[in-house]
């Protein structure tokens, strides 16, 4: 069955890095678009980037651009986030996506989410 497993988030501090990662099985990771969203508490989910399935595209929500990189692996059948110049406002339960096809998509066409990995920044 598909399996979303996310990893790497924590506390860091403002300006600091997190890497997240998104290990991905129980299907064809090379041909689907990919996503992170993350939910602050007390708020809405919120769509962070996305990719395509072979990684050509790239799409950032406004508050990820310029701080936060999305990329695939597709030999290691993994995603990551690399999030830099973290604020305190990033804080939030960060989740992998898997689209239901190449693209990058909205909410309505994801059909598999992971289980989540908080991140915090604070001093």
């Amino acid at each position: 069955q598909v399996q979303l497993v996310e990893s790497g988030g924590g506390l860091a501090q403002p300006g600091g890095s997190l890497r997240l990662s998104c290990a991905a099985s129980g299907f064809t990771f090379s041909n689907y678009g990919m996503s992170w969203a993350r939910q602050a508490p007390g708020k809405g989910l919120e769509w962070v980037s996305g990719i395509y399935s072979d990684g050509s595209v790239t799409a950032y929500a406004d508050s990820a651009k310029g701080r936060f990189t999305i990329s695939r692996d597709n030999v290691k059948n993994t995603l990551y986030l690399q999030m830099n110049s973290l604020k305190p406002e990033d804080t939030a339960l960060y989740y992998c996506a898997k689209v239901h096809g190449p693209f990058i998509g909205y909410f309505f066409e994801y059909d598999y989410w992971g289980q989540g990995t908080q991140v915090t920044v604070s001093a």
